[in-house]
């Protein structure tokens, strides 16, 4: 039994909000967690077992190298030993599928390639885009668990209706359609929202998800962990790059790309009147023409804009990065941190993924086949975060040709890179996002 202030909670379906609920299962229905050997995911696991489904866990070796990290372990194997333990506890089956190879290809090579290329990448959403709801997903469904659940805190939330349709438009005859409805949301726990990394889930994979954690709060998840004793209760939350640890960023890109020194322009201070005149200002084609040479930087990739620490030129600051310039390989810095060319009202993204209004719809008609419905993606009344944990911001979105939307802030946003993650929310629903030009 689960502990009493958890069996109001969870006596229906955990993890999905408020439109539904989980009957108690009949014949026991498969699941197949990611466990990593974190409470999140072990927390998730014994939840799933006290709902009734069958569980099994899997445990994914992604990185093994230590180089470049701050401690020179290897963090995989201790994760391993914690999901081991863990399994043994709930006493459930561990799976330890290997995908290295493909995270190397899928998720660092990107990781680096963006970097070498003056953006800000993030691996963590390419992660989850690749290896978590892709390769694990797959693996999942091909051997025929009935979910896949992780640990991170989202949730999906469903909602049942029945329509009457008509088989054709000559037709006198209507049948019924039961049709569920799924998005995706954010957390209880706004602070440890993760949907942020995930925007890339498709809008078909939604019914086959479990986020048990999604409706807790941390604090919650920690307690419930040492009250039913799971043996890596008190283990620290995992920090760093996805699936890797803790690095030493300079030291983990310079693997892969070599030093290329260059200037780091301090740019003339100007305090434009309004937005318009903000637009109207450019900076110097070149070092001595409205900037100062302060210093030389050894390489644009150790950079992102609106970076304060990092920028060693031996006094006058602090500085902030306002711009880096791949041409002329020049860093861009001002010690103004509310610069004007800190701020940005309008940006383009790519690769975007819509996740509004996933629909499934079942129903026999008069040709006795299963009718699948889609709903088109909304893009109204939106707003955006562009960096986890960042706060929501209204904004418009235009779609300028295929994959590649327009975006007015409302108003302008700070900081705002290359590289990044633009990711849309609908009150509490995501709808997707994209990677910003």
């Amino acid at each position: 039994m689960l502990p009493p202030l958890y069996q109001k909670l969870y006596s229906n379906r955990p993890f999905v909000s408020k439109y539904s609920v989980m009957k108690k299962v009949g014949k026991k229905k498969k699941v197949l967690i990611a466990l990593s050997g974190g409470i999140d995911s072990a927390v998730s696991a014994y939840l799933l077992l006290k709902q009734g489904y069958q569980v099994e866990a899997a445990f994914m070796k992604n990185w093994s190298s230590t180089a470049g990290l701050l401690k020179n372990d290897c963090p995989w194997l201790a994760d391993r030993q914690d999901a081991l333990r863990v399994a043994a506890f709930l006493r459930i089956p561990l799976h330890t599928l290997d995908f290295e190879k493909q995270y190397a290809n899928r998720v660092m090579k990107y990781f680096f390639d963006e970097y070498r290329r003056g953006r800000t990448p993030n691996p963590d959403v390419m992660c989850n885009k690749e290896i978590k709801f892709k390769l694990l997903y797959n693996w999942a469904m091909k051997n025929r668990f009935d979910y896949l659940a992780t640990g991170h805190y989202a949730q999906i939330s469903s909602r049942c209706e029945v329509v009457s349709s008509k088989q054709g438009t000559k037709s006198k005859q209507t049948y019924n359609l039961q049709l569920t409805t799924y998005q995706l949301e954010r957390s209880a726990d706004e602070f440890k929202d993760q949907t942020y990394f995930i925007y890339n889930i498709k809008t078909n994979q939604l019914p086959h998800l479990f986020f048990p954690i999604g409706v807790m709060k941390k604090s919650a998840v920690r307690a419930l962990a040492r009250k039913i004793g799971l043996p890596n209760a008190e283990k620290k939350e995992s920090m760093g790059l996805c699936f890797v640890g803790k690095i030493r960023l300079k030291d983990f890109l310079e693997q892969k790309l070599k030093p290329k020194p260059g200037q780091i322009v301090l740019i003339k201070p100007v305090e434009p009147s309004s937005v318009a005149q903000m637009h109207s200002r450019h900076l110097p084609p070149k070092g001595e023409e409205g900037g100062t040479v302060i210093g030389h930087h050894q390489g644009l990739y150790n950079y992102t804009i609106g970076q304060r620490q990092g920028i060693a030129v031996g006094g006058g600051g602090p500085y902030f990065v306002v711009k880096k310039d791949l041409k002329h390989n020049r860093l861009y810095v001002t010690r103004n941190p509310d610069d004007d060319l800190l701020l940005t009202k309008e940006v383009q993204m790519h690769s975007v993924n819509w996740i509004k209004g996933g629909l499934r719809a079942k129903g026999i008609g008069l040709s006795g086949k299963n009718q699948d419905l889609t709903l088109s993606p909304n893009t109204s009344a939106l707003q955006g975060r562009y960096r986890h944990q960042g706060e929501l911001v209204p904004l418009n979105i235009k779609k300028i040709k295929t994959d590649l939307y327009q975006v007015t802030f409302k108003h302008p946003q700070k900081a705002v890179a290359s590289g990044q993650s633009l990711v849309l929310y609908k009150g509490k629903e995501c709808a997707g996002g994209g990677i910003i030009v």
